[in-house]
């Protein structure tokens, strides 16, 4: 329960933008005619994942000065975000009744937006004066 409040109390808006993507994530889309947009499906999930972590690495850097744990911090802010996207790629396919199918391609793009997140977390982490 600590660790909850924990995180509750550091990373708030990390947390509401979580809680967005699950909402995005399981949610009837509207029609649209976005149809000449070539891939514009995982355009969607690169810019939300990658939001989502550029948010989280904010978060971090506000709360820490310097970037001590590496292990822990590849945990939390790359690993996390491509496991949480997995398992929400598996519920939409096999918990919505049709109406939202997983993708293994969706899965790749959320990777890649939670990587160029990363990438510039950590250019930021490293331009950071000490």
């Amino acid at each position: 329960m600590t660790c909850l409040f924990h995180l509750l109390r550091k990373y708030p808006i990390t947390i509401v933008m979580y809680i967005v993507v699950l909402y995005l994530s399981f949610f009837t889309p509207p029609k649209v005619d976005l149809g000449n947009v070539r891939f514009i499906d995982k355009w969607t999930h690169i810019v939300m994942y990658a939001g989502t972590c550029g948010v989280m690495w904010f978060e971090y850097l506000r709360q820490h000065n310097r970037i001590t744990e590496k292990c822990k911090l590849f945990l939390l802010i790359w690993l996390a975000p491509v496991v949480f996207s997995g398992i929400v790629e598996l519920l939409q396919e096999y918990c919505t009744g049709g109406r939202r199918s997983g993708d293994w391609l969706d899965l790749a793009a959320n990777t890649v937006g939670v990587s160029l997140a990363a990438i510039i977390g950590l250019l930021a982490a490293k331009k950071r004066p000490k």
